[in-house]
């Protein structure tokens, strides 16, 4: 790092700290209730839910992890990003308007409001686990990783480093000082991953620009430009084919984008249900050009390790930190060394600004369902606004030391972003499947979901105990959850509807545009 770079670093980080405590402050003789520090007083326009939107999903498993698989298996991964566009057109047509119509806080609300407290009590644990001890510990792991790939922070420090910038301003200032500095991230985000891209490619092309070094890379490695991979294939296991696109992707993206808390919380806070909807389609067409600044610089990063007149032109420096197959989540923080002083800072920015926005999301919402879901449900029904925006405060700070000190064990895992669905994906299939079931089959029972969501589970670990491919795993596990939902219910039921199910439906039908 030069000092241009340390400058235009340390410019960023004060810019972001300072719009966040600037929104975060109390305005004249109101304090801050439950509504402003978890859904940002329902203020947030179209501009603002589509950019945080991509902020809070945009992280260092993207930076980092997808273009160390780019880097391992090439453009399949792109798939992830591809087919979310087109799942968020989904959420915001048929999911978003009941959620916005019932002024939810949380995702658990909803399954409260059509199952019952106790199943929303079972899924509220399962998401605060999986966003402590998957999600916020690998964000922290690989950001420290690039950290001490590229200037040589030690892990440690680069863990604690990275939580208290994050919480430096999510914690005081809820979900409004983290949306609107998420405004900033993703430009800081978009400029910094096009400048690597730009990098990678010119380097490739040895000068001669952009499309001449994505002509080189297809000439090079065509395999890595593959869609559907072969079943002989050594990334088969991870993109099983067609598979891909009829199985178990469609659970990891539905469940991601329609009912992931700290995905959806931000949707919640729109002025209005169309504000949200333009929301929702400013992300959908941001996720379209994600795989060319996370994707690309990974495949370009392969091609280079892999020609000897390429290496021999970046001299001693790109043998430092060198990716491989079996180290491939190195390859964006190698490619950041050899850019040059000042696109070095914007690009370190970027991949900080990923990182920070995408820990903040998530202690928001963990906090978030926390305090709704549990705190105002089993410890303190009357809680003031002010005690459950400090429980919020709190709760938010103990994930963090939680996810601090997990995060380091993580140390030795590769192609994080993988690693992230693959666990994610023994949680998310039965929770899939309750609420496709809750919002559209009207004879779904409490008691039968209850049921499902639990079985999920031992469903899940018995199919990783298989050599079946984790994504098949994924959809096979949601598949017959639903079939375990469905036997209970027509069991308790005889065939009649829910209750509760026929008010749900009649919403869904007259709300949707």
């Amino acid at each position: 790092f030069g000092f241009w770079d340390y400058l235009i670093f340390v410019a960023y980080a004060v810019l972001i700290l300072g719009v966040g405590l600037w929104v975060s402050r109390d305005k004249k003789g109101h304090e801050k209730n439950a509504e402003d520090y978890f859904l940002a007083s329902k203020s947030l326009p179209w501009w603002a839910i589509g950019a945080s939107l991509i902020a809070a999903n945009i992280s260092a498993e993207q930076f980092i992890g997808m273009s160390g698989s780019g880097f391992a298996l090439g453009l399949a991964i792109a798939s992830y990003e591809w087919m979310a566009a087109l799942t968020l057109i989904i959420v915001g047509k048929y999911f978003l308007p009941i959620f916005i119509e019932k002024g939810l806080y949380t995702i658990p609300e909803f399954v409260e409001k059509r199952f019952s407290t106790n199943l929303k009590t079972i899924l509220a644990v399962f998401w605060i686990a999986l966003y402590v001890f998957v999600n916020l510990a690998s964000v922290l792991y690989l950001g420290s990783l690039a950290l001490e790939t590229i200037i040589g922070i030690p892990m440690v420090y680069g863990v604690i480093g990275l939580g208290l910038f994050a919480a430096a301003y999510s914690l005081y200032g809820g979900l409004s000082a983290v949306a609107w500095t998420d405004v900033i991230q993703v430009v800081f985000l978009v400029l910094g991953g096009l400048v690597t891209t730009y990098l990678a490619l010119n380097t490739v092309s040895d000068g001669q620009g952009v499309i001449e070094g994505l002509k080189t890379v297809y000439a090079a490695a065509p395999d890595r430009f593959a869609m559907i991979l072969e079943e002989g294939n050594p990334e088969f296991k991870n993109l099983p084919g067609i598979g891909v696109l009829v199985g178990g992707l469609w659970v990891a993206n539905l469940y991601y984008w329609g009912f992931n808390q700290y995905i959806i919380q931000r949707t919640l806070a729109a002025k209005s249900l169309k504000e949200s909807q333009k929301g929702i389609l400013l992300a959908a067409g941001l996720k379209l050009i994600i795989p060319v600044i996370v994707v690309i610089p990974g495949i370009a990063a392969y091609v280079m390790v892999n020609d000897p007149e390429i290496m021999a032109r970046l001299g001693a420096a790109g043998l430092k930190n060198l990716p491989s197959l079996e180290q491939a989540d190195r390859a964006y923080p190698w490619l950041l060394q050899f850019l040059p002083t000042g696109m070095k800072g914007l690009a370190f920015a970027a991949l900080a600004a990923a990182i920070v926005s995408s820990l903040a999301s998530m202690l928001n919402s963990t906090s978030t369902i926390f305090t709704m879901d549990i705190y105002k449900q089993y410890i303190n029904k009357n809680a003031s606004d002010k005690q459950t925006v400090n429980v919020g405060r709190l709760s938010a700070g103990v994930a963090l030391l939680i996810a601090c000190i997990m995060a380091p064990l993580l140390g030795g895992i590769d192609q994080a972003f993988q690693f992230i669905q693959e666990y994610t994906g023994i949680v998310s299939p039965g929770i899939l499947a309750v609420f496709m079931l809750g919002l559209f089959w009207k004879k779904t029972t409490n008691k039968a979901a209850i049921i499902g969501a639990l079985s999920s589970i031992p469903i899940a670990v018995a199919f990783k105990a298989t050599a079946m491919p984790w994504m098949d795993q994924m959809g096979l596990t949601a598949v017959l959850t639903m079939v375990v939902i469905i036997i209970v219910s027509l069991i308790q039921h005889k065939g009649k509807d829910d209750e509760k199910a026929i008010e749900i439906t009649k919403e869904l039908f007259k709300t949707s545009p």
